[in-house]
Formats: C-alpha cells, structure tokens, sequence
C-alpha cells in the first residue's frame, strides 16, 4: 500500500506534484469493513463449534435438534414468517395496484399512511396492540362487553395469531413499497399494445402487468419472511407473556443469568444460514427470468378508471390501515393523557402527569433518549460516509478488490440483528477490542445492520451520474477524493440526505441487537421501552414512544423542507 502522486500544472505551466492518498484511504475503508463484519461472524462460529474450554465440539448443534425446548421456538418461527409473508402479500399487492395503476382518490395519503407505519418501530405497535386487544383490559375487548354483554373476550393479543397479525401490519410496508415502485416504473406502452393486440384486461394482467411486477413481489415476499423471522420485540412483546418462545426470543433468554453463550450462538446459525439460502434463492429463481424495457423514452402507466368502486377501493386501504396506524396512534395518545392506560381519556380526566413523570421523575429517560439522539446521528453520519465511499470504489472500480468490497457491503443482510448482537457480544467483550458497556458497541452494531440498504441507495444514485464529471475535475489536477467531494457527492446531495435519514430511522427501530448490547449506561429508548413493558408502565411506554415518533418524523419533515434538496429527499426515502 503506497500513496501515489499527481500533477497539477501551476500559472506559470511548472508541474507541481500532489500527494494522492486516495488507494490507501480506501483500502483503510476495506480494512473496516471487513474487521466491521467478519469479527463477530468469526467468533460466532468459534463459540457455536466449541465447548465452554474451547475444544471443538458439535454439541451445541445436538442440543439445538434434540431439545424440544429448541425445536418448538424453531418450528414457531417458521409458522409466524410463512403466515406473514402471505398475509403481507395478500394485502400490500392490491393496495400497491390500486396508489400505483388506478383512478382511486386519495393515493398520495394512503402512500404517505403506509409510510408511516413503516416508521413505527414494530414493538411499539405491539405495545400499542396490548393497549387495544389484552384478554381482559384491552379496550376494544372492553367496548365489545359493553356492547354485547360477553364475558369472553373477543380478541388475545397474546397468542400465535395475535403475534402474526402484528408482525404482518408493521412488515407490508416493505411489499407495498416494492410493488407500487415496480407498478410505477412499468411503461404503458405495453399494456396499450396488448390491448391493441387483441388482449382483454385478464389477459394483459396475466402475460404482461404480473410477469414485470412479479420480481418486486417475490423479492417482497422474501423481505417480509426474514423480518418476520428475525424480529425481536414484537415476540417478546406477546409471545412471551403467551407461554411461547421463538428463536430471536430463545437467544436472548440463553443470555440471561447463567448465560450460555456457546448455545446461544449455535442457536444463531440456523437463522444465519436460512437467511443466506433464502437470499440465493430470490437470486437464483429471479435470476432465470428477466424484464426489461428496450428503447428510449416511454409514458407512465396510465391510471384504470374504476368508476363507483373508487370508493370503495378508498374504504379497503384505510380500514387495512386502520391496524397499523389509526387505531395504535389512538391507544398511545390515550394512553399518553389518561389516568389509567386501557381507560377512555375525556376533557375531564385529561392529565400531564404521564409525560411529566416520563421525562422529570423517570431516571433512564434523558439518559436513553441522549443515547438515542447520539447514536441515531453518528450511525445515519458515519454510515452514509461509509455506503458513499464503497459505493463509489464498487461503481468507478477503483482498487483491485472493489467486487469484494460490494459483497462485504451487502453481507450484513444475511446476519439477523440478534444474530449480529450475539457475536459483537462475543467479539469486544474480550482484548483487545473490549467495547462492551460503551455507545461504541452499539454503533457498530447499528452502523452493520443499516450499512446495506444505505450501500443499495447510493450505488443505484451512482449509476446515475456519468464518470465522465470525475474524468474532468482529474485532469485538472484533483485527487479521485477531491473529485468525490467536490463533484460528485454534491451531484448526489438527495440521495445522500435520503441515505442519512433512513440509517437514522433504522437506528431508532432496532431493538434485536440491542438488547444484547446494552448495559445501564448505554441503554436506549427502544431498551427503555422494552425495560418499562416488563413492569407494566403502558402509559410510560405511550409517552417515550409518542416522543420517539416525533423525533422520526420530524426528521423526516426536516428533509422535505429543505430548500436546497427540494423535497427530493424525502421522495426518494419514501421509495428506498
């Protein structure tokens, strides 16, 4: 590794050599990369393959595939994400038909709807869905007495079908995004000319509209069952007062008092594994069969005209919406001004003395949200500087290893956030990186989980803009560093800024690795939440995360309004 030089001809025509040091700027990047990701994979293997004297064993596996204690969790596991990723795609392909391919009115707020139950972390919506459906203080189960006169109640929460339908109304977003775009980006030029053809509507949508939009779904699919399968929170949330474990839940209860680490990273490698074999198999069953338009310019899609059912289509999209957003924004507000949680507020009972006890008498709070509040930054900071800068070295094939450097990059997509949690715990809780008990573990881990999706962004934005722009500002005598400073990353200011922002938001939606990460001095408000749910503060919990809301989407609105971005920002965030 050497740094190189370059010339840049002086006013009087006198070549005056520079010191370049882009190659080892970037192969320090690549050095980080691969300390950021293959370190903890590494010692998950060493613990999951070895006894607690570090001789090689594979007894960890035979007590993972033998124990029903690790079977049932497994076999749930499965049971949650499969349901999931169908209700997900049962739902979010027709609303996404009807925003992206119809005359419904109201298309921009059903997107901006499901934008933001996209932001509400899934726990929350939990905690939310406790306020609304308990078994016994739930208020909907309480209005539903009222009315009928029942003793029993008429939903529960807590129970495998309650669990599924939390998880599919916080993870359809991610279908929804991926098919509208794809419905959106579909030129109408080829519906007109089936149509012209001879072809019906059925016909159309079978061979042309469905073929193109099919990729978007499975890849939807796919997303839905691996957050289905790794989320943490939701599960603790419900299944655990249920009687119930599933894996993510499983993990964290091995770290409990005595910890068994050595079971608890091989109880990770099969949802490490799954993973990294679902992910090529999207590759390789999407890989067989490919779409693309060939031309230049082509039209939008036009809109279907759907007549009085309009109206109708406008009533389905918000009474779906009516899980993940309308009804759990009510119970926390509730919750938030009442007396008592699962207690209609009124003018009469109104009270401040929730939110004057969460952020005056509640110890943790300015410490968690300072926690939050730091680490949401520095992540969303450090990892856009990151994703830029690998983006770049993999899309201008700067040094020799750029493919290698992409791979590193997007690797992290396969690691479940317990999975990554479990071992960055083994990994700086010994010499000579000993980062446990600091924000600086938790940054790593936060940095790792959002690196991919913030590298997707910007190499997509990268693509977009001609090397030709670098080629010049060179040839004047700029470093390839320069260049990218200077010229290109002012060219790429709204996916930046996008890229920022859904890092931040990301950060303040992860709980799974956190809550193996976290001590008293660094715990943050999605740890504080959870803490505040195992005793019980609903109210609490409704403030904190009324306030975590509004941090996100405040941010969010900040983007929109800046002038120098246009508003560009937000749109592509909303597409990301």
């Amino acid at each position: 590794m050497s740094a190189t030089t370059s010339t840049t001809i002086t006013a009087t025509g006198v070549p005056k050599p520079r010191l370049d040091l882009t190659r080892p700027v970037l192969w320090l990047f690549a050095a980080f990369m691969i300390v950021l990701i293959v370190l903890p994979l590494s010692w998950l293997m060493v613990f999951a393959f070895t006894d607690k004297a570090r001789h090689p064993t594979l007894q960890n596996f035979v007590t993972l595939f033998t124990d029903p204690a690790f079977l049932d969790p497994l076999l749930t596991t499965a049971i949650i994400a499969t349901t999931s990723a169908v209700i997900c795609c049962l739902v979010a392909a027709p609303i996404g038909w009807l925003v992206s391919r119809t005359d419904m009115p109201g298309r921009q707020t059903i997107r901006a709807l499901v934008t933001a139950s996209f932001v509400t972390p899934p726990f929350l919506g939990a905690v939310a869905w406790e306020l609304l459906a308990a078994p016994n203080s739930g208020m909907l189960n309480q209005f539903y007495r009222y009315l009928t006169g029942a003793e029993d109640p008429l939903f529960d929460i807590y129970s495998l079908t309650g669990l599924v339908f939390v998880i599919s109304c916080y993870t359809f977003p991610f279908v929804f995004v991926l098919v509208a775009n794809a419905l959106d980006n579909m030129p109408g030029e080829l519906e007109d000319a089936s149509a012209i053809l001879g072809g019906k509507a059925w016909t159309t949508a079978r061979r042309v509209t469905i073929p193109l939009a099919l990729p978007a779904l499975v890849a939807g699919a796919l997303i839905a069952f691996l957050q289905a399968m790794t989320l943490f929170g939701s599960p603790a949330i419900l299944a655990l007062p249920a009687g119930f474990h599933t894996m993510t839940t499983k993990i964290w209860s091995l770290f409990q008092y005595p910890p068994k680490l050595e079971l608890a990273a091989a109880a990770a490698v099969p949802l490490l594994l799954l993973t990294i074999l679902l992910l090529q198999g999207q590759k390789f069953l999407l890989g067989r069969r490919g779409f693309s338009v060939v031309g230049g310019k082509y039209g939008p899609p036009r809109p279907v005209e759907m007549g009085g059912w309009r109206w109708a289509a406008l009533a389905f999209c918000l009474v779906v919406l009516l899980n993940p957003v309308f009804l759990p924004y009510l119970a926390l507000l509730n919750a938030a001004f009442s007396p008592t949680a699962t207690t209609l507020v009124t003018p009469s009972t109104a009270t401040l003395h929730n939110i004057v006890f969460v952020f005056t008498e509640l110890s943790s709070t300015q410490l968690a949200l300072k926690n939050t509040v730091i680490l949401g930054a520095s992540t969303a900071t450090v990892g856009t500087i990151l994703a830029l800068v690998v983006a770049y070295v993999t899309t201008r094939r700067v040094i020799a290893s750029h493919r290698l450097l992409g791979f590193l990059a997007t690797a992290p997509v396969a690691v479940p956030g317990i999975v990554l949690g479990v071992g960055l715990f083994l990994s700086y809780t010994r010499p000579p990186f000993v980062l446990y008990g600091t924000l600086w573990i938790l940054l790593l881990a936060f940095l790792t989980i959002n690196l991919p999706s913030a590298y997707q962004q910007l190499q997509a934005a990268f693509a977009t803009i001609h090397p030709e722009l670098e080629d010049a500002s060179r040839i004047l005598g700029a470093t390839r560093l320069q260049s990218l400073w200077r010229v290109t990353a002012p060219l790429l200011r709204t996916g930046v800024i996008a890229t920022w922002c859904f890092i931040f938001i990301g950060v303040m939606r992860e709980l799974s690795a956190a809550i193996v990460l976290f001590t008293s001095q660094t715990k943050v408000l999605s740890v504080l939440i959870y803490d505040l749910n195992e005793s019980g503060d609903l109210a609490a919990i409704s403030v904190l995360g009324i306030a975590m809301l509004v941090i996100t989407f405040a941010v969010v609105l900040a983007v929109n309004r800046i002038p120098m971005f246009g508003g560009g920002a937000g749109a592509r965030l909303r597409n990301s």
